[in-house]
């Protein structure tokens, strides 16, 4: 039997190795940062030789310095700011997780993935700062000096690597707001911009996360926020009541939905200008918006009861954003043409809302509202 074969006597021989670089190590920590990384980076080297990973290139991974890191010359490796600004803010964060992957050449280490996180460690002053001017690299097989194979490696990295599905980043949305993160600290910490978190949050479409959902009194475009606003989800003890008579359903449900009314842009080609005009004139014609309305709180059941049972909710604007999407699939981002009737033109218009929402709570065994009740945002004493 081999004399160190049995565990025990392994385990002998591993403290007694370590018994004798313990008084080298502290040596070697008081050299100076460049030395100490040189001669790190060669007893990595040569622990690689022996390791049984030899053959796997993250089994050995070298500090090096970011001036002698480069970008290949066949990969445009191009990345819009704020994905850049994420990933700056993630190393800063988190720290670099990952190597940069690389092919040695005599001039230096060619980039083959990861040409972001150099950029980064290059352009970052504070990463920089941090890494002192090293950026962690590995180095793929030696075997792959043809060009064409370095290109392939490119290739297979960023296509294995893929990216997020749409789905897997919602749930991760809805994840973060039922933990009571803002939508502004979700925008943040994910590198996206408020739209973006908004449509995550409507492919799910959950009843708790459009539960807090507000309209604007008025039916104006916020100038100061997205169109459609998803208010944060209320964390504070007390500050949310429970309603009893408020229904919800899943956003694939909705009707609105469907018909467009969530859309950034009016359809057929037209300009944001001419969907405002579009609307304004929709709401002046009496005959016109009386037939939308009716058809929405009569074939609109889902969304009417998602919708009109929510008493913090401004519901004459809702309706009258609703009846337009219903009759021309104008949606709810061309709202501004509201403003652009005169004044008794809109007060027109929301009595007529108001009408039908009451035909409607009405039909469901509800209390009518008054104006200033259909109006209020906030919790009122209705049901």
């Amino acid at each position: 039997m081999d004399l160190f074969s049995a565990p025990a006597l392994m385990n002998e021989k591993t403290e007694l190795f370590l018994r004798l670089i313990r008084p080298l190590l502290r040596v070697i920590s008081e050299w100076e940062t460049d030395q100490k990384i040189d001669f790190l980076n060669k007893l990595k080297l040569e622990l690689h030789e022996i390791s049984p990973f030899a053959s796997e290139p993250v089994d050995c991974v070298l500090w090096v310095s970011s001036d002698t890191v480069f970008a290949n010359d066949y990969n445009p490796n191009s990345v819009a700011p704020p994905e850049m600004k994420l990933l700056e803010h993630s190393i800063q964060e988190d720290g670099y997780t990952q190597p940069i992957v690389t092919w040695k050449q005599e001039k230096g280490n060619e980039v083959i993935d990861g040409f972001h996180r150099h950029r980064v460690g290059k352009e970052s002053k504070v990463i920089s700062q941090r890494v002192k001017g090293y950026l962690p690299v590995v180095v793929i097989n030696q075997s792959r000096a043809d060009k064409s194979d370095r290109i392939a490696s490119t290739i297979r990295h960023n296509r294995a690597r893929g990216k997020h599905k749409v789905e897997a980043m919602s749930d991760i949305v809805i994840e973060l707001k039922r933990r009571n993160w803002s939508d502004e600290k979700i925008a943040k910490e994910l590198g996206m911009d408020a739209d973006e978190v908004l449509r995550l949050c409507q492919i799910k479409g959950l009843a708790d996360v459009f539960s807090d959902h507000n309209f604007s009194k008025a039916w104006e475009v916020d100038i100061d926020a997205p169109d459609f606003v998803i208010d944060e989800l209320l964390d504070q003890e007390g500050e949310e009541e429970k309603n009893s008579e408020r229904i919800f359903h899943t956003w694939e449900k909705w009707e609105c939905y469907k018909a467009g009314f969530y859309e950034d842009r009016p359809p057929n080609g037209m300009t944001g200008q001419e969907g405002e005009l579009e609307y304004c004139k929709f709401l002046s014609d009496k005959s016109q918006f009386e037939t939308a309305l009716n058809g929405v709180i009569t074939e609109w059941k889902f969304s009417c009861e998602h919708y009109l049972s929510n008493e913090r909710m401004n519901r004459i604007a809702w309706l009258g954003q609703a009846a337009i999407a219903y009759a021309k699939r104008i949606p709810s981002c061309c709202r501004g043409g509201y403003n652009l009737l005169t004044d008794s033109q809109k007060m027109e218009a929301d009595l007529l809302a108001l009408q039908y929402l009451n035909k409607w709570l009405v039909s469901q065994g509800r209390d009518e509202l008054t104006y200033d009740q259909a109006m209020s945002k906030t919790e009122a004493n209705l049901y």
